[in-house]
């Protein structure tokens, strides 16, 4: 029965459960299959990764705006101040040259919804989609004739038209107005607060109308064209997208981790999954999985075919050698990367043999107890 036992688990061997698949059958997969491409990474190839440049998903370009933010609009609030030489309509005292004149502040007049402001002795006055400065012309033009030589100040108390929304990963979600200052995409996340997550992780998308504009937070803080000007009404939402990378086989932890701020080599990643599990790891193939950009591809000589999501590249690390130390702290690791140290053969073959070894004694406790069964 044991010699039964132990020709069929020799027969079946290749179908013993694994923590994924050999050094060997990831070789075959790319040589037999085409699935993939393998590429032997070394500090060069590192390097030469790192200097194709990283081209970025999404633009905020096509939502630049020359829309003025300075104009007056429904519901803002207007401080009105009018001088009057004469001081005939408002009153006042008289100067050391006999010339009376009156200074009237109106209270904070709100622009109804005809666009209008109620002016005393000038009636129902439209600012709406004026200046602040042809406001005050336009309410002079309507004085004249009940006032002599009116001089006319208006300033812009509350600033309702003129503001977006800022929604998502702010530290103070809510309305931001604009001015000719601070109608930028950094003005209006500044006045907000702040990103409340990594630059890293934000993605910025400005709704306006029917159209949608999306770029990650880094693209807007890095590039003068992404920091557009924006449009009363637009909607800023701030997305938190984010970036992490998994670690499975003969490593101390495995798990799917968040990437910290900034770089993230793959010497830093092997440290945060527990580095390679001594006895076990194939410290001779360490592999990293990844859809690689085409641009990248094509800078390292690959012929494979781009899908969807990019070129399948597993990129094979040997640290059985000190220089390959050296290259995990330059190898950079991206989003979505699988980090897979495959099991050593040795490590494999004592697997099996623990196995024959528990059969082995699954056999001989059925032997026994079939003995003092039939005595």
């Amino acid at each position: 029965m044991l010699a039964l036992l132990i020709a069929s688990i020799l027969a079946g061997c290749s179908t013993l459960p694994r923590d994924g698949p050999s050094n060997r059958a990831v070789v075959r997969g790319a040589t037999e299959n085409a699935d993939y491409a393998i590429v032997d990474l070394d500090y060069a190839a590192a390097e030469r990764i790192k200097a194709v440049a990283d081209q970025t998903f999404g633009s905020l370009a096509g939502a630049a705006s020359l829309a003025p933010v300075d104009v007056i609009g429904e519901g803002d609030q207007l401080a009105i101040a009018i001088y009057e030489p004469s001081g005939a309509l408002f009153g006042g005292g008289a100067g050391n040259d006999g010339i009376r004149s009156g200074n009237q502040t109106l209270p904070a007049v709100v622009v109804d919804r005809n666009g209008n402001v109620a002016v005393p002795f000038a009636g129902p006055v439209r600012v709406s989609g004026l200046t602040t400065t042809e406001a005050a012309g336009a309410i002079r033009r309507a004085l004249i004739g009940r006032v002599g030589n009116p001089q006319v100040s208006v300033t812009l108390a509350t600033n309702v038209s003129n503001a977006v929304t800022v929604l998502g990963e702010v530290k103070q979600p809510g309305r931001a107005p604009l001015s000719t200052n601070a109608d930028t995409i950094l003005d209006v996340i500044a006045a907000a607060g702040g990103a409340s997550r990594p630059s890293q992780d934000v993605e910025v998308q400005i709704r306006r109308g029917d159209q949608t504009f999306v770029a990650p937070l880094t693209a807007v803080t890095t590039r003068f064209a992404e920091n557009i000007r924006l449009q009363s009404g637009d909607q800023i939402n701030l997305v938190y997208q984010p970036r992490r990378f998994s670690s499975f086989g003969a490593l101390g932890a495995v798990t799917q981790q968040d990437m910290p701020a900034g770089d993230l080599t793959l010497a830093d990643a092997l440290s945060r999954s527990g580095g390679l599990n001594d006895g076990a790891a194939n410290a001779r193939s360490v592999l990293i999985f990844r859809f690689e950009r085409p641009e990248v591809a094509q800078a390292l000589g690959l012929t494979q075919p781009a899908t969807p999501k990019g070129v399948p590249v597993v990129y094979r690390l040997n640290l059985e050698e000190g220089v390959g130390f050296f290259t995990a702290s330059s190898f950079l690791i991206q989003p979505n990367d699988i980090i897979y140290a495959p099991r050593a053969l040795s490590a494999e073959v004592g697997k099996f043999f623990g196995l024959v070894q528990q059969v082995t004694r699954v056999v001989y406790d059925l032997s026994v107890t079939s003995t003092l069964n039939n005595n």
